[in-house]
């Protein structure tokens, strides 16, 4: 195939938003969520010849469609010397750095052009292993294409008819927070004050997933008991990701706070709460800001049909509030490696292609739309969403092949996966990697998700060359013996890929 013109490679590169060491970095793209302004913030302070224009648009401004950063071209060519790309060229480069014993007995690896899609290494490259967390990039990918960067998963409150009891229903958001829950029981109250009830009862409704709640792990501060109902991902401290103290019921605990703010708005909760579902409703409530057309014509009357029934009061929800748009979501998943997140993600992959939300349904459904997207998934498994389970097997293959898909122009919709992908020396679980040694040439190039279980060590992720191109790479190793080594040889390795 023909090599890829200048224009497009650098747009590329501009589009993903990296961020440069050396003093030279190109941001750009609508992708503008706290992580990127971060980037920005500090390149403006590091750099004084990045050359692109970092203050964000006027308030009125609509948001900015994709465009090469104006300093990207000459940042690339100020790196260095091209680096060989040619398949002999980097086997010269790799193999050596391959057969670090630090790697174990069991690695894999693969490196795509992105812009051809044509493999310029690779080493056991189809070879399903264990991925670890390396396997939210599949997550995270099936997740947007089945459901696409807008989508937002709701948390809802649904009243009885008589608005005698209400029920906190949960959608599947593990970023529902106390501000949010606040406004929730404050539009409740209105909505209950209107209808003039101060008095309820209140039920929880965790009935959207399926199976276990636990995962197969068991108790562990890396993942709290998976449901459809919680606030701050069930943990218990002030964190906002990693390891944390975790709720042994999220969903009780959740709808307790809520009581609690119902109570001090003047609503007198009757009893404890108690799980049950929800009762049908006949539709959004008034006040519903979903856009969409609205009814017109008629209401029906009871001389309009023969069921005296179809005029009674139906249950509504009376309160609504929704998650940050899924390429948000992406992002933080990726860049935090957050675990409550991504099983959230394969369990909504799962609701989107109409199977049982849990562990079973979503690892189906995961495979389903990746297997849709022409990727290769002969031998995967996805026994969960997060990389938890050791179980769980993925080719390096299919690791690059899904970020050659989310670098693909033609499907914007999965470019949340490179924009979330951790900056090597800066952001999410690469921030203290790349920092000295031989790996420190692939600081602020390399993008990369990581991957870590006792005897497993994985990283994958993308890489800018100085001539431009943007290359995908995945390397796993298995039966690692130590974890800082391990991760020192991977470092080394997608350093190489850069001058």
């Amino acid at each position: 195939m023909p090599e890829p013109r200048t224009w497009q490679l650098t747009a590329c590169s501009a589009v993903l938003g990296l961020a440069l060491a050396a003093g030279a970095v190109a941001t750009a793209g609508p992708w503008d969520t706290g992580q990127r302004k971060a980037e920005r913030a500090r390149a403006a302070a590091t750099s004084a010849n990045g050359g692109a224009h970092h203050a964000p648009p006027p308030l009125a401004a609509a948001p900015p469609r994709p465009a090469p950063a104006p300093s990207a071209a000459g940042v690339l060519r100020a790196l260095g010397a091209p680096v060989a790309t040619r398949p002999g060229d980097l086997a010269a480069v790799l193999v050596p750095l391959l057969a670090d014993p630090g790697l174990g007995p069991l690695r894999s690896a693969s490196v795509v052009d992105t812009a051809t899609g044509r493999q310029l290494y690779g080493e056991g490259a189809t070879t399903p292993m264990t991925p670890a967390s390396t396997v939210k990039i599949a997550t995270t990918v099936a997740a947007l294409s089945a459901l696409g960067p807008d989508h937002r998963i709701p948390t809802t409150v649904v009243a009885t008819a008589d608005a005698r009891t209400v029920t906190l229903t949960g959608g599947g958001d593990p970023t529902l927070d106390r501000a949010r829950l606040t406004a929730l029981a404050d539009e409740t109250v209105r909505a209950l004050k209107s209808r003039g009830a101060t008095s309820v009862r209140l039920a929880y409704d965790t009935s959207l997933y399926r199976g276990p709640v636990r995962h197969p792990i068991g108790r562990n501060d890396n993942i709290a008991p998976v449901s459809p109902l919680m606030l701050d991902a069930g943990r218990l401290d002030a964190s906002a990701y990693g390891p944390a103290p975790r709720s042994d019921d999220p969903a009780q605990d959740t709808a307790r706070a809520f009581r609690d703010l119902l109570t001090g708005a003047g609503i007198t909760v009757r009893g404890e709460p108690a799980p049950g579902r929800a009762p049908k409703t006949a539709g959004p409530p008034a006040a519903d800001p979903t856009p969409g057309p609205k009814a017109t014509g008629p209401r029906p009357t009871a001389s309009a049909t023969s069921d005296p029934k179809a005029t009674a009061p139906r249950a509504a929800v009376i309160a609504r509030t929704h998650s940050a748009p899924l390429g948000d979501l992406v992002e933080r998943t990726l860049t935090h490696s957050d675990n409550d997140l991504a099983e959230a993600l394969a369990r909504q992959t799962a609701l989107a292609r109409e199977q049982p939300a849990g562990f079973d349904g979503a690892g189906r459904a995961v495979r389903a739309e990746l297997a849709a997207l022409g990727l290769p998934v002969a031998g995967t498994h996805f026994a969960d969403g997060s990389g938890l389970s050791r179980a769980d097997r993925v080719s390096a293959a299919l690791l690059t092949g899904l970020l050659t898909r989310a670098a693909d122009p033609a499907r914007p919709e999965l470019r949340p996966v490179l924009t979330g992908l951790p900056v090597g020396g800066f952001s999410g679980t690469l921030e203290n990697r790349f920092g000295t040694g031989p790996a420190a040439t692939g600081a602020g190039l390399v993008r990369a998700k990581t991957g870590t279980l006792t005897g497993v060590n994985a990283l994958a992720g993308t890489v800018v060359t100085a001539d431009g191109r943007l290359l995908a790479f995945a390397f796993l190793a298995g039966r690692t013996t130590s974890p800082t080594t391990a991760q020192s040889a991977l470092d080394r390795l997608s350093a190489a890929l850069t001058p």
